[in-house]
């Protein structure tokens, strides 16, 4: 049975963040060089943002990049841009046909010109698509966004145009890269390893974890739609008791 029909449209998450882990030690488990494996995440991407809108995912976040990853080996940099690169060229019409956002989250600026430009193209294409958004966190790191925020609400301070009396919650998420977005409801890390790895440190702080040691090139549509399934057998209490969810 299509594990699609087990999920309950009521407990779906709004917002998915995921790791994509694991590319790297699949290809080297099949001796293979490391970038065949990231060319075989690709379609796992591919698959997952198809599942995504499919069952009616508002929000998804996939962590693409890292600030940290720029210190691996350049072949292995180089060959990821030019994968991020084709991957974008060749799914803009497919997100223009299934209406979905594209949005980059990260520092932007220090990713290849050609790469930025390719970026700019399909944000601006797909700006008035609406039934999702998908972020790429590229050149991301979450301490690095946070300090960003911070400093710009500090700037502003400085300018007269906020206080430090306004400094509250919403307005330091509002400074974030993912302004104007509900946190994600539910985090997947695949690859076997449970930590977040400087990831959305602010946004997930009340999001479900979800980890799995299924490689992110084998994670596709029915293991995807199997964490949406574990995540609405979960109770979200949010500090209250599950009596009092049940009251209200």
């Amino acid at each position: 049975m299509d594990p699609a029909l087990k999920l309950d449209k009521k407990t779906l998450p709004v917002h998915v963040a995921i790791v994509m882990d694991g590319n790297g030690r699949w290809a080297e488990e099949r001796r293979r060089p490391r970038l065949f494996g990231h060319k075989a995440g690709v379609q796992s991407v591919r698959t997952v943002v198809k599942t995504a809108r499919e069952v009616g995912v508002k929000h998804l976040t996939l962590y693409a990049f890292s600030t940290e990853n720029w210190y691996r080996p350049s072949i292995e940099v180089k060959g990821l841009m030019s994968l991020l690169d084709s991957y974008l060229q060749a799914e803009q019409k497919t997100m223009l046909k299934n209406d979905i956002r594209l949005k980059c989250i990260g520092q932007k600026h220090r990713l290849p010109p050609e790469v930025q430009k390719t970026m700019d193209w399909v944000i601006d294409s797909t700006a008035g698509c609406s039934s999702m958004t998908l972020n790429l966190a590229l050149s991301y790191g979450s301490r690095s966004e946070i300090v960003r925020a911070i400093r710009t609400i500090a700037d502003k301070c400085a300018e007269g145009r906020l206080r430090v009396q306004d400094l509250d919650e919403k307005l330091l998420s509002d400074h974030l890269d993912t302004a104007g977005q509900p946190d994600p409801d539910l985090f997947i890390r695949t690859g076997g390893e449970k930590r977040l790895s400087n990831f959305l440190l602010w946004q997930v702080s009340y999001a479900e974890l979800y980890f799995t040691d299924i490689m992110w090139p084998d994670f596709g549509r029915e293991e995807f739609l199997e964490a949406i399934i574990d995540f609405g057998a979960r109770q979200r209490r949010f500090g209250k008791t599950g009596s009092q969810l049940f009251q209200e």
